[in-house]
């Protein structure tokens, strides 16, 4: 296993860890962090990695889950995959890089958001729209989700977002599939990094009920707002 490999293992285990305790946070974490490492992992291998954790958090938790709410969000996340798979196929890595960036410090400033939203029907399929276009595109679809349950319960949250999570990852990986966008080597990653999410999942089961402070919150998006800006400034200048 290369270097990079090993550093991409580490932050999936810690992202994973973060998900399985809070509802989210994987992708936000190892999205940018990734995509400096190589940016093939992104956004491939992290969503094959997102459909593995998703599956594993709704078994955990299926019944705290929003189903209804899961359903208008997706009705939103099939016109967002166009979008990120156009900014896929027409961006050079660049530019694709910058996309990354920028979407993962827009998700941040929305995860900072205090106004009070709740996961009406139109709420969640605007939220459904901008995670499919982000998550598509740099694999970072949570925190618009996110945003809507921020007030309910925590296995509310992981169990929904786990349950939405998982049909929207399977959805952009078939739609960056049907544009040519999935490798061989792709899969070659996910499996490497597996075991690293599955070691973090596991540990996460004991930490939920210390983990889900806003203490937590924030650090999850420090690092991932640092890790952003550094992106942007290295593919700007």
């Amino acid at each position: 296993m290369s270097v990079g490999l090993l550093i991409a293992g580490v932050v999936i285990l810690a992202g994973a860890v973060i998900q399985g305790a809070v509802g989210y946070g994987l992708n936000l974490l190892a999205g940018p962090l990734l995509a400096l490492i190589d940016p093939m992992l992104v956004p491939v291998p992290v969503l094959m990695i997102a459909c593995v954790q998703a599956a594993l958090a709704v078994l955990r938790e299926h019944r705290h889950t929003d189903w209804r709410g899961v359903g208008w969000a997706m009705l939103g996340r099939v016109p967002g995959n166009v979008l990120g798979v156009l900014a896929v196929a027409a961006l050079p890595l660049t530019q694709f890089n910058l996309v990354i960036g920028l979407s993962v410090l827009a998700c941040v400033g929305l995860s900072l958001l205090s106004l009070r939203l709740e996961p009406t029907r139109p709420g969640l399929v605007v939220a459904g729209v901008a995670s499919g276009a982000f998550g598509t595109a740099s694999s970072i679809g949570g925190p618009p989700i996110a945003l809507l349950y921020q007030h309910s319960s925590g296995p509310t949250v992981r169990a929904t977002l786990g349950a939405y999570f998982l049909l929207a990852s399977v959805s952009s990986v078939v739609t960056l599939w049907i544009a040519g966008q999935v490798r061989v080597e792709h899969l070659g990653a996910a499996a490497v990094l597996l075991p690293f999410m599955l070691a973090g999942f596991a540990v996460s089961g004991p930490l939920r009920k210390f983990l889900g402070g806003s203490r937590l919150r924030y650090a999850v998006l420090a690092v991932a707002g640092v890790s952003a800006a550094f992106l942007v400034v290295r593919n700007a200048f």
